[in-house]
């Protein structure tokens, strides 16, 4: 095909992407997802169409810059950077134009600057030394062994079997199954050493006796091999001002080597055209490991199981004093304070306490490891109860081709592992996911073993029920993916559309066979989501107090992500469990209710409202139902919303309005919505309450008199309230003020954040 050919290809191609971004047109719904896929494709299947797939979408890019498209620039770079990590064939005009494109749009407002400040940093390093990208990525998701780059990434790919079938589960577990089959480490090595030499010498490499010759090596050799690469790759990435020449002399010396000064010669003056065509070098999916949903202490124990066999190596003495009990198999040996039994009388000492242990020995060794009773300090930064401490400062400090959030918490301690969880589910799963994380967030102000050492990505693809006559129950339970959807158009393109490929291939039937070379569409859209979707959006946590019927029993306490609905029951509770019914509340439908919230103002001042009315049922929402009710501290960075008091819940009340007439006294019903952060709802007439928290069967609670709802906050900041005891009043007051407890907020990643 000649090359006007193919850019007119590739360019149709584009353009189909554009249109699905632009338009509404029901033709490209059901293609929804597939354009990007295929144009991926068509580059991976023919290298050498990578330059000028490369030129059209920065014209394309540059286009929309000056038109001020801005809702075309995200997906268009993030289709760029994916191009330009997998290629090899690119020059270093192309990797500057690009660069100088990044940098032009640090003017404009976020998550345009933060996305191209990311892309930029990691092309100025790919622009010197070229492949260093691959190499990384590669390296990390394979975890092939690198004293130079010692990052480890793994996929945990979480599914409730109770809300979703046996035949999706089966489907997706052989899928995977089938592409990780093929990629062992021996395959990884060798597409790094290849990807290297091609991106640094070009037409220069004879790709096919390079290929021959990898596939040729011993395992100890091929180890050789890449060792040498990476180290050269490594070694001139990290200097202050790396030299592309030098890189290509060290990667000379290493293809010379490998097929001897002959071949090095014949690439220099031009060998067969035919033979010499660059090689396909496919990007491995990233590891990714299959689990069943089974309890909320699930994603803990998997973490720690991810970070054990490495973090034992690599403690520095001061964490491993600090928090080595948190890693022991016996959980509860590790505690956030000691309670001492020391009275400071030396008659109450312990026989042998006085006496010395030998130098060197190992009671000595253990002994400058613990403490006698006393409080156990811990050394560790004071915002580190802040949520984004998984991540690190929002955005704008990755190094290049590094995990995100690989700063140091503790000296001497780096994050070398990022876990990107990932579920599939609907909104039921998302609130079970919410209380997970909370959970964890609880380990962690006990033990905090996973905070300085991982990096937590949250990611979420949408898995409805097939779509039958309920089509209300299927967008119910698809409220959140809605929500991402309309402030992210690319994960709307890209992850909304996944749902019904997935309930296809699940009605395919299956093949055992895993020896088959596969291509498969949903692990390359799940692939592109975890690599690519790197802004998170926060969501507010919400915590409930459920008080019942039954005085004997005690408030329980819950959380919800997206909504929780009431119901009033038919049956009444005893008049001498609770207050009789208040005089003059006449009898009919619904239940008589008491409402204490605070009012949410634009002066972000509080006024606190108590009405009594009465109601058929309530629905406290947590998502804006549509683009202009979004707000904005409630779902952007931990650093916009600092406050809880920014945070509201959208309230709808069915109420039951009397009317009296000629004809006799009547009933009407009106919805009335307010928002709030804070609510207390109460029964006033002995009728009961039924509480359904995260549309989930699981978390339903009956015989409920009285509940209160509130920002959940955060676990960590509860421990400053022993700090503030035996204080003067004044100096209590200003210890609560300055530990103010701050919400709990749960980041989902997507590929732009929210898009204004």
């Amino acid at each position: 095909m000649e090359s006007s050919d193919v850019e007119l290809d590739l360019q149709r191609s584009v353009q189909a992407v554009l249109r699905e971004l632009s338009a509404q047109a029901p033709a490209l719904q059901s293609n929804r997802g597939m354009w990007r896929w295929s144009l991926h494709k068509k580059v991976e299947r023919d290298p050498g169409k990578s330059p000028a797939l490369v030129r059209i979408l920065l014209r394309e890019l540059e286009k929309a810059e000056s038109e001020d498209a801005r809702h075309i620039i995200i997906p268009l770079l993030h289709t760029l950077m994916y191009v330009l990590t997998k290629a090899t064939g690119i020059t270093e005009e192309l990797h500057r134009r690009t660069y100088a494109f990044c940098k032009r749009l640090l003017t404009l407002p976020a998550p345009y600057c933060t996305i191209a400040l990311d892309c930029a940093i990691r092309l100025k390093t790919e622009t010197a030394v070229p492949g260093t990208l691959y190499q990384r990525l590669v390296i990390a998701e394979q975890n092939l062994t690198s004293e130079l780059y010692p990052y480890r990434e793994r996929v945990f790919l979480f599914v409730d079997p109770e809300l979703v079938s046996p035949s999706v589960c089966s489907a997706l577990l052989l899928e995977i199954e089938a592409a990780q089959g093929q990629q062992t480490p021996e395959a990884c090595m060798r597409h790094v050493v290849s990807h290297a030499l091609q991106a640094a010498l070009g037409e220069a490499c004879h790709a096919g006796a390079l290929q021959k010759k990898l596939l040729a090596s011993s395992r100890p050799a091929l180890e050789r091999y890449f060792h040498a690469v990476v180290t050269a790759v490594e070694q001139m990435a990290r200097e202050p001002s790396p030299s592309r020449e030098g890189h290509l002399e060290r990667l000379e010396e290493i293809y010379c080597s490998l097929l001897g000064p002959a071949a090095t010669a014949r690439g220099r003056c031009g060998g067969d055209p035919l033979q010499d065509q660059p090689l396909s070098v496919p990007l491995p999916s990233p590891r990714i490991t299959f689990h069943l949903w089974t309890d909320e202490e699930q994603l803990w124990k998997e973490l720690v199981l991810f970070l054990r066999p490495q973090t034992q190596l690599r403690l520095s003495a001061d964490l491993e004093a600090l928090d080595l009990q948190g890693l022991l198999p016996d959980w509860e040996l590790a505690r956030a304070s000691m309670l001492s039994t020391d009275s400071s009388i030396e008659r109450d000492l312990p026989l042998g306490a006085d006496e010395l242990l030998a130098p060197g020995s190992p009671e000595a060794e253990r002994a400058g490891l613990q403490r006698k009773g006393g409080i156990k300090k811990r050394v560790w930064p004071a915002d580190i109860v802040m949520p984004s401490s998984w991540d690190g400062p929002p955005g704008l400090h990755r190094r290049t081709g590094r995990p995100s959030g690989d700063g140091e918490l503790l000296p001497g301690v780096s994050r070398l592992h990022t876990a990107r969880v990932l579920v599939l589910g609907d909104d039921r799963m998302l609130g079970r996911l919410a209380r997970a994380y909370r959970n964890l967030r609880k380990q962690e102000t006990q033990r905090f073993c996973l905070t300085p050492r991982l990096s937590l990505q949250l990611y979420y693809i949408p898995l409805l029920a097939p779509k039958t006559s309920a089509a209300s129950r299927h967008s119910e339970l698809g409220e959140l993916a809605a929500f991402l959807g309309r402030m992210d158009p690319w994960y709307e393109s890209i992850v909304n559309t996944l749902c019904p490929t997935i309930h296809k291939l699940a009605e395919m039937p299956l093949s055992l066979d895993t020896s088959q070379t596969v291509d498969p569409f949903i692990l390359d859209a799940i692939t592109y989501y975890v690599r690519m979707g790197t802004q998170p959006i926060y969501f507010q946590i919400y915590t409930v107090k459920i008080f019942s019927g039954d005085l004997s029993q005690d408030p329980v306490e819950d959380i919800f992500l997206t909504e929780l609905k009431v119901k009033i029951q038919d049956s009444k509770f005893p008049k001498d469990s609770f207050s009789p019914r208040r005089r003059g509340v006449a009898e009919g439908p619904g239940a008589e209710l008491s409402i204490c919230y605070q009012k949410a103002l634009l002066s972000q001042r509080t006024r606190e409202v108590t009405v009594s009315l009465r109601a058929t049922g309530l629905v406290l929402k947590t998502l804006p139902a549509s683009d202009t009710e979004v707000s904005g501290p409630t779902h952007c960075t931990p650093a916009a919303a600092p406050d809880t008091d920014h945070t509201c819940l959208k309230v709808s009340v069915t109420e039951i309005v009397k009317t009296s007439n000629l004809a006799g006294r009547s009933f009407s019903v009106v919805t009335n919505t307010f928002r709030t952060a804070h609510i207390q709802i109460q029964s006033q007439d002995r009728r009961l309450l039924t509480l359904s928290l995260d549309k989930d069967s699981c978390h339903t609670y009956k015989d409920v008199v009285r509940f209160e709802v509130a920002p959940c906050p955060e676990p960590c900041s509860g421990t400053h309230k022993s700090k503030v005891l035996g204080l003067s009043s004044h100096r209590q007051e200003m210890e609560r003020n300055k530990a103010k407890a701050k919400p709990l907020l749960m980041p989902i990643n997507t590929f732009s954040g929210i898009v204004q």
